[in-house]
C-alpha cells in the first residue's frame, strides 16, 4: 500500500544512532522513518526529479549526525536529508564526467562523513564530502586493478579503507580512501576464494571481510588483505545451506547474519561459520518471510528485515524470536 507505514517492495534499510529506523519505500519512490519498536515517525519523497523526489531509490546510509543519504538510482543523485527529512541538498545529473552519475546502487560514509558511491553503470566509485562536492573518482568499465563490471556493495573498514563487490568481475577490490588500490581477490568459479557474483559485503572490527557469494551459494571470509579464511554454506535447504544469499550483516559480537533470500529466511553464523540459528520460513504470518532481501542490526543487537515480498520490516531478537511487524 502507500498509506503510512505501507510499502510497495521495501528495499534498502538503515538504523541511526538512536535505533530508528529508515526504509527505502521503493515503488512507493519514498523514504520512511520508524522507531524500534515499529511506529510510524515520518516519511518524505514522492516520484519526480524536484528536490526531496525520488525515481527508484535503492541505497541508504546514514552519517554520524542522523543525516539520511540516499542513492537516487533512476534519477541518477545522491540526495542527502536531516533526522526528520528535511532536505539538505541533492548532487549528481545523468553523465560519466566527475560528480555526474549513471545508476548509483551502493553508498557508504567513512568516519569523517566522506560518501563513497557505487557509480553502478560507469563502472566506478565516486567519493563526495558531506555536502556534496566532489573529490575524487576512480575505475573504469575493465578487469585491470582498478577497474570494475557493474560495482554493487560497497563497505568501508575502521582504518578508512574502501572494499568494493565488484559483481560482474567476480571479486573484491580494495582501495585506500583516496581510491589508491591496495588489492583484489577472487576470479569466476567455486574455488576457495573464487567468486560467482559477489553481491554485498560486510567488515566486522578486525578488519575482516564477509561476502555474500550470490550464485555460488554460499559466505566467504577473508582476512584485511585478502587471504582466504573460511567459507560456508551450499545450494540447499538445510541448516548453513543457501539458495541466493543476499543481504549480510554483522553485530557488535560479529556473529554473521544472511538473508537467505529464496528459502525466505534468516540464517545466523559466528565469525567462523559454525551454524547457530534460523528463522522465518514462506508465508505471511508473524515470522515468515517472502524473499528477505536487506538487514540492519540496532544497537541492542535486535535483526531488521526487508520483507520483501510481503512488503513490510520484521524485527527479530538477536536469537532470532518474532518481536514485531510493520507494513
Amino acid at each position: 500500500g502507500s498509506g503510512d507505514g505501507e510499502f510497495d517492495l521495501p528495499a534498502g534499510i538503515a538504523i541511526d544512532g538512536l535505533d530508528n529506523v529508515y526504509v527505502v519505500d521503493y515503488l512507493n519512490y519514498r523514504i520512511q522513518k520508524f522507531s524500534s519498536s515499529g511506529a510510524f515517525i515520518t516519511k518524505w519523497g514522492r516520484k519526480g526529479n524536484g528536490d526531496g523526489e525520488f525515481v527508484l531509490p535503492f541505497g541508504i546510509s546514514i552519517d554520524g549526525q542522523g543525516n539520511v543519504y540516499v542513492a537516487d538510482y533512476g534519477n541518477r543523485r545522491v540526495q542527502k536529508f536531516g533526522p526528520s527529512g528535511t532536505f539538505i541538498t541533492n548532487w549528481g545529473s545523468e553523465g560519466n564526467g566527475d560528480g555526474e552519475l549513471n545508476n548509483p546502487t551502493g553508498i557508504a560514509i567513512d568516519g569523517q562523513g566522506n560518501v563513497y558511491v557505487a557509480d553502478y553503470k560507469n563502472h566506478r566509485i565516486q567519493k563526495f564530502t558531506s555536502s556534496g562536492q566532489f573529490i575524487k573518482n576512480w575505475g573504469s568499465e575493465g578487469s585491470g586493478d582498478g577497474e570494475f563490471n557493474s560495482p554493487c556493495g560497497i563497505a568501508i573498514d575502521g582504518q578508512g579503507n574502501v572494499c568494493v563487490a565488484d559483481y560482474g568481475n567476480h571479486r573484491i577490490q580494495k582501495f585506500s580512501s583516496s581510491g589508491a588500490f591496495i588489492t583484489k581477490w577472487g576470479t569466476e568459479g567455486s574455488g576457495d576464494g573464487e567468486f560467482n557474483s559477489p553481491i554485498d559485503i560486510a567488515i566486522d572490527g578486525q578488519g575482516c571481510v564477509y561476502v555474500a557469494d550470490h550464485r555460488n551459494y554460499r559466505i566467504q571470509k577473508f582476512s584485511s588483505s585478502g587471504a582466504f579464511i573460511a567459507k560456508w554454506g551450499s545450494g540447499g535447504t538445510g541448516d548453513g545451506r543457501f539458495d541466493l544469499p543476499l543481504g549480510i550483516a554483522i553485530d557488535r559480537q560479529e556473529n554473521v547474519y544472511v538473508a537467505d533470500h529464496n528459502n525466505d529466511r534468516i540464517q545466523k553464523f559466528s565469525s567462523s561459520g559454525a551454524f547457530i540459528a534460523k528463522w522465518g520460513s514462506e508465508g505471511s504470518g508473524d515470522g515468515e518471510l517472502n524473499n528477505p532481501s536487506g538487514l540492519a542490526i540496532d544497537g541492542h543487537g535486535n535483526v531488521y528485515v526487508t520483507d520483501w515480498g510481503n512488503d513490510r520490516i520484521q524485527k527479530f531478537s538477536a536469537s532470532g524470536n518474532f518481536v514485531t511487524k510493520f507494513g
